[in-house]
This record gives C-alpha cells, structure tokens and sequence, in this order.
C-alpha cells in the first residue's frame, strides 16, 4: 500500500488543522493505521494510532482530548483532527500503516506516508 498525507501547514496556537492520508494500491480494510510526528533531534513518537475497522482508538497522553483520529474505508483515506494546537505540537507528522501484529511503536509499521509538516506559531 502507498500513503500520501497531506494537510499540513502553520497555525497559530490554539488553532486548528485536519491531516488527511490517502491510501492506494491495497486492501486499506486490512490495516491498522496510526499516526506519528518527529521533531529534528528527537525519535519518532505515536500520537494516536486506530485499528482496521474503527472500533479501537488509543491515543498518546499528550494529544487526549485534542485530537481525533477516524477513517473512512470507502474512501482508503485516514484523518486526523487536531484541535487546540500547542507551539510543541509543531512537527513532521507521518501516517502509517500495518497488517495485524503488535503497535508498540514505529518498527511494527511496514507502510509509512511522507511526513506533513505542522508549524504551530505562539
């Protein structure tokens, strides 16, 4: 499967931004889907990650109640909305992808979009 995210951009704080990732080219029901962010310097990090059909979400601490992630198997296509923005929210954000298995982290996902950037100003 390819994935393409986009939807990125600069924000002011407390601002809003929906980031989209499109997928093409695989059974998109199949896959666990998550999304991830990096900062230069720092390791990859999850920021919420939902399974094949919806039912499961979980979300890191620091985004609880901020963002929200959902997908629409019709479309092949996963978003993320991301409320209330913070200046340490500004990062690359990446989707990704898997077929079963553990989510303890980025090396569990086999399919990975180009990362989005996300610029939120204070």
């Amino acid at each position: 499967v390819q994935l393409q995210a986009f939807g990125g951009g600069l924000v002011p704080a407390g601002g809003s931004l929906r980031l989209s990732c499109a997928a093409s080219g695989g059974a998109f029901l199949n896959y666990d889907m998550a999304w991830f962010r990096q900062t230069p310097g720092k390791e990859r990090e999850v920021v919420v990650r939902i399974s094949w059909g919806g039912a499961t979400t979980v979300y890191a601490e620091f985004v609880k109640g901020r963002f929200t992630i959902s997908r629409d198997n019709a479309k092949k296509t996963v978003y993320l909305q991301m409320n209330s923005l913070r200046p340490e929210d500004t990062a690359s954000y990446y989707c990704a992808a898997k077929i079963g298995g553990p989510a303890r982290g980025p090396l569990d996902y086999n399919y990975w979009g180009q990362g989005t950037l996300v610029t939120v100003s204070s």
